[in-house]
């Protein structure tokens, strides 16, 4: 980001967001081409709630996420259209290779439009940018080349699949063991499993001072888990979406997004008290879910 003079945000929506995404993607394909439909989309929705009450709550009390920039409403907008399309596809119950391509393509247009978008605004911000890197980064070593970079960010991308991989496989059996069902096991055991990447990122950003990295990767995670994860799984195979989503999970996920949108708008941030309520939030959902499912 700072050899291509990139803001902060671009790189926690584009790549972070979706890095931190792939364990998600690779998940829900393996899922749907195993006929565990019900894990793919569980895995969806609860890693979108972990990504909020979890995520964003265990980031804020590191340290409090500032006011939103003119990208987060941005990006904010994105993820609510993401969202309106998603409870229209779990109405309908199916998610086919149209569909599919539809979600690929508002993603596409989205990363264009913020790449381009950003890239103009940062010649004007470069200054007042230069010198917040120089008080939040004084102990921080010059930025490294674009291909130790480069190399950096594969590695760890392939680290943490790899990682998540395993963690949802031990998971998904133990679970199993016990009876539980796949939708169950994709809102809890797998969400939480490959949401460990964004949980990772938003404490280190958080102890960088970071908040737009932290804030971004959460925003963007969300909006790549919809629109990524669930057209490129529809791309690979069509799959059902199972009616008890309609029940309770898509309707927490939308009230978690809706308050990932809105504090940080009217109270100029996510405060540490925030953050604690985020965290008992959800500590409360994944109660109800044992008592109502399990």
């Amino acid at each position: 980001a700072k050899r291509l003079d990139v803001p902060p945000l671009v790189i926690g929506v584009v790549l972070v967001g979706f890095g931190t995404s792939v364990p998600e993607l690779v998940t829900s394909i393996e899922a749907v081409l195993r006929g565990s439909e019900g894990i793919a989309v569980g895995n969806v929705l609860g890693s979108n709630i972990a990504n909020v009450l979890l995520v964003a709550g265990a980031g804020a009390l590191l340290i409090p996420i500032g006011a939103p920039t003119r990208g987060f409403v941005r990006d904010s907008v994105v993820l609510t259209v993401a969202t309106l399309m998603l409870i229209a596809t779990a109405y309908s119950g199916h998610l086919d290779r149209l569909v599919g391509l539809m979600y690929l393509a508002v993603l596409g247009l989205y990363v264009t439009y913020m790449i381009v978008t950003e890239r103009k605004q940062s010649k004007k911000r470069k200054a007042a940018m230069a010198e917040a890197m120089e008080e939040n980064y004084t102990i921080e070593q010059p930025a490294k080349s674009i291909p130790m970079g480069l190399f950096l960010t594969v590695a760890g991308i392939a680290m943490t699949v790899l990682g998540a991989k395993l963690l949802v496989e031990g998971a998904v059996e133990i679970a199993l063991t016990f009876g539980v069902s796949e939708t169950v096991i994709g809102v809890t055991i797998v969400a939480i499993g490959t949401s460990l990447p964004e949980l990772a990122t938003a404490v280190i950003a958080g102890m960088k001072g970071e908040s737009d990295v932290s804030i971004g990767n959460i925003i963007g995670s969300n909006i790549y888990n919809i629109l990524a994860i669930l057209g490129t799984t529809a791309l690979v195979k069509p799959f059902s979406i199972d009616p008890s989503v309609l029940s309770f999970d898509l309707w927490v996920m939308v009230a978690a997004t809706a308050l990932m949108i809105y504090l940080p708008l009217a109270h100029k941030g996510i405060s540490r008290l925030m953050g604690g309520v985020f965290l008992g939030g959800y500590i409360a959902y994944l109660g109800i879910v044992y008592v109502m499912f399990v």
